[in-house]
C-alpha cells in the first residue's frame, strides 16, 4: 500500500529533475533546451516501504546525475542506518540479517551490516581524536 505512492513520487521527482537538466520538459520544443531524452533504465532501491522500481531517465549530450540518490546507491539511508544501529544496540549479525528480511522483504547479508559498522567505527574515532577548541570548564 505504501510502496506504491514512494515509487511514484521518486520516478515523478526524477523526471522533474530531468526536466531540470534539460531545460525543458519531455516532448517540449524550447530555445533554452540544453538536452534532450533518450530513454531511461531500470534501477531498484529497497527503502523502509520495501524495493521499489526506478525509472531512470538518460540524457543526450549531458550525464544525468541526480541528487535524490547516490549514484551506485541501492538503500535508503534509513535502511543503511537500521542495521548498524540494531547491531551497535547488542544484535548479533546473523539476526539483523533476519530482522531485516522480516521489515523490507530483503536480506541485509552480515558483509553488509559489517562493513556499515566500519563505517561507523571511523566518523566514532574521527570524533573521538578532534580537536577541542574554546573554554569548557569540564572535560
Amino acid at each position: 500500500m505504501v510502496r506504491g505512492p514512494v515509487e511514484e513520487a521518486l520516478n515523478t521527482l526524477l523526471d522533474a529533475e530531468a526536466d531540470r537538466l534539460c531545460g525543458a520538459g519531455r516532448y517540449e520544443r524550447s530555445q533554452g533546451r540544453q538536452a534532450t531524452r533518450a530513454g531511461s533504465y531500470e534501477r531498484s532501491l529497497h527503502t523502509k516501504a520495501g524495493p521499489v522500481k526506478l525509472k531512470m531517465p538518460k540524457l543526450r549530450k549531458q550525464a544525468f546525475e541526480t541528487a535524490i540518490i547516490e549514484r551506485y546507491q541501492r538503500r535508503d539511508s534509513s535502511v543503511e542506518e537500521a542495521p548498524s544501529e540494531m547491531y551497535l544496540a547488542g544484535v548479533s549479525v546473523r539476526r539483523v540479517e533476519d530482522i531485516t528480511e522480516a521489515l523490507w522483504g530483503t536480506r541485509v547479508s552480515p558483509r553488509t551490516v559489517s562493513n556499515l559498522n566500519k563505517k561507523i567505527y571511523a566518523k566514532v574515532e574521527e570524533w573521538r581524536h578532534r580537536r577541542i577548541e574554546g573554554d569548557h570548564p569540564y572535560l
